[in-house]
């Protein structure tokens, strides 16, 4: 691997003349922090003290390359370097399946607070969870590593990202119980109804009519198998939603995200179907984004 050494000042001159084709400061920090593993601490201290001497692992030219690729192609910039950081770990990341996005790691700490009994912090030592549509197996890795004596199965339709899915879980979680499935959502899992205890999907939920007019970073290089939802954006939430009540064990927990303008759509598919307390949770930005409920106890 080739490394540069130069100064600060020299740094940012040269920072400032890519930013000056196009593409956000923000972006290319994270490029600088990823691929030149140039800490946002070190960033700060240059802008600070521009005489210092500033180390990367990488060269220049290979940095303004994955740049010229980003801003030129719309590439996302973890597809050109392979990586995301996501909650406490670092994953693989490629065009097989969605980027895990920073505001779906608040579906493991809902989910986790769900499980706490309620006159302790304690989370229960074993039971059974599912990933629905686990992608890149960002979901089922947290879960994996949060509950390691609990069985878990992530399913996802793609083997392209089930396959990416099994190389984020064996480095990541290597030696907790889980299963990879391929199929649609529950299907696979069927031996397992009434017995499953916490559910999680991050499932497709934009509608069909605007897929094609999302970002060019997301639209022509993320599957849009994971991306449309159906003509209203409910078809995936639908069928997931409508089995819970015979999937789930007697007071086992769904949560699931959703588009920004579906709270109230999906809380009715909630009730509709028998689930219990269904309730609205918001993302980081305070858009109502997560839904959860449970089986009843009994019925």
């Amino acid at each position: 691997m080739q490394t540069t050494r130069c100064s600060a000042q020299d740094l940012l001159a040269w920072r400032r003349s890519k930013l000056a084709q196009g593409g956000r400061a923000v972006d290319f920090d994270w490029l600088l922090m990823m691929q030149g593993d140039l800490s946002w601490a070190a960033l700060q201290k240059m802008l600070i003290l521009p005489e210092s001497t500033v180390h990367l692992a990488a060269s220049l030219t290979e940095l303004e390359s994955l740049w010229h690729r980003h801003v030129t192609e719309h590439v996302p910039l973890q597809h050109l370097v392979g990586r995301c950081p996501w909650r406490d770990v670092e994953l693989q990341v490629s065009a097989a399946a969605l980027i895990p996005r920073q505001e779906t790691e608040l579906l493991i700490d809902l989910a986790l607070q769900c499980l706490k009994h309620s006159d302790s912090d304690a989370l229960p030592q074993a039971g059974f969870w599912a990933d629905l549509g686990t992608g890149s197996g960002a979901i089922a890795v947290a879960l994996a590593r949060s509950l390691p004596r609990w069985e878990g199965h992530a399913v996802d339709l793609s083997a392209e990202a089930l396959d990416l899915a099994r190389v984020n879980l064996r480095s990541l979680a290597p030696s907790n119980g889980w299963t990879l499935h391929q199929g649609s959502w529950w299907e696979p899992l069927r031996h397992l109804w009434g017995m499953l205890h916490l559910v999680l999907s991050n499932p497709p939920y934009i509608p069909r009519t605007q897929v094609h007019g999302l970002d060019p970073v997301v639209r022509d290089h993320e599957p849009h198998l994971a991306l449309s939802g159906g003509d209203d954006g409910l078809d995936c939430l639908r069928a997931i939603i409508d089995e819970a009540p015979r999937a789930l064990a007697p007071g086992g927990w769904l949560l699931v995200e959703h588009h920004h303008d579906q709270c109230d759509a999906v809380l009715t598919l909630m009730r509709d179907a028998g689930l219990d307390a269904p309730q609205a949770r918001p993302d980081l930005q305070g858009v109502m984004r997560f839904a959860l409920a449970r089986r009843p106890l009994r019925g």
